[in-house]
């Protein structure tokens, strides 16, 4: 099991943000991410939000052998042609470093900032109507880099050209967050990996076990969603982005309280648990000398 950690973009680079993504790095971390949003919730909506392209070139500059990556991107306010350019340019900047972990997006926060004022966000329905064109036109777009030209319902390309082309090949891994049927029979299509946070619905009033059911159902229908395309589920990846759980403070409290719920979700056939960096006074706060006894010594400890 491999053990990532998420750096929200909240600091000046200059003022302690270099310094975040460096630790990381010399931690062990396998990846550091960061999420792609135009602002978040609150105690973050009215502080620091820096854009998560610039803030991982940065990152790119100042480490060497960390992947970097978003977790996630969406079609909220992205484009599947300028997004493109932009990961192609990540790539090459971090030497083949970089993955693009995406999802269909949410109804909160900063989901209706480029649309009308009262607009109501997307519902579920579009947004999967979105997403299910969105993935297969930036994996055109990453994989033929001569030229794509695709008329949609929701997007257009005219001879959009992407040379060079991504220094990872075919292209740069896609980690496809998802938990229903659409998204999940992407994430067996195109994905790299498959990311979830459990399941919602059991945030506040749920037991750790009924999370570790929800979350084994999720993991079955993605089988299923493999098998019905004919790919061996051992060629996805399975990322838990931790936080989210009913449990969502406790593995953080101490080693052997990491150890014992990374160790039943590696038993769900996770290969991939990220933590979130400690941040003071929010939903993240944890003691930084325990995360980063966490991040030393959890996965040897997992076997």
């Amino acid at each position: 099991m491999r053990l990532s950690t998420v750096i929200l973009p909240t600091r000046r680079w200059h003022q302690g943000g270099r310094d975040l993504w460096q630790r990381a790095e010399d931690l062990g971390f396998h990846a550091a991410y960061t999420y792609d949003h135009l602002a978040w919730r609150y105690p973050f909506r009215d502080g620091p939000w820096f854009g998560a392209v610039p803030t991982l070139t940065a990152a790119a500059g100042a480490t060497t052998r960390l992947r970097l990556g978003t977790l996630v991107s969406s079609p909220n306010f992205r484009h599947p042609v300028t997004l493109a350019k932009e990961l192609i340019s990540l790539d090459d900047i971090s030497e083949g470093r970089i993955t693009l972990g995406i999802g269909a997006g949410s109804n909160g926060f900063d989901a209706t900032t480029l649309r009308p004022k009262d607009a109501e966000p997307w519902s579920p329905r579009e947004r999967a109507d979105r997403f299910g064109e969105f993935v297969p036109l930036l994996d055109r777009l990453l994989t033929e880099p001569a030229e794509v030209t695709h008329e949609g319902t929701f997007y257009a390309a005219t001879e959009a050209r992407n040379v060079p082309g991504c220094v990872q090949l075919p292209r740069l891994p896609f980690a496809i967050a998802a938990t229903g049927p659409r998204g999940l029979r992407l994430a067996a299509r195109y994905g790299q990996a498959w990311v979830t946070t459990g399941d919602p619905k059991l945030y506040e009033d749920g037991t750790p076990e009924q999370s570790v059911e929800a979350i084994r159902r999720q993991a079955e229908k993605l089988d299923a969603a493999c098998a019905e395309l004919g790919r061996d589920t051992g060629d996805l990846d399975r990322v838990l982005l931790t936080g989210f759980t009913p449990d969502r403070a406790r593995p953080l409290a101490s080693l052997d309280a990491f150890v014992d719920f990374a160790g039943r979700h590696r038993d769900l056939g996770f290969t991939e648990l990220v933590v979130h960096w400690p941040i003071p006074d929010t939903d993240f706060a944890a003691d930084q000398q325990v995360f980063e006894r966490i991040a030393t010594e959890a996965v040897a400890q997992l076997g």
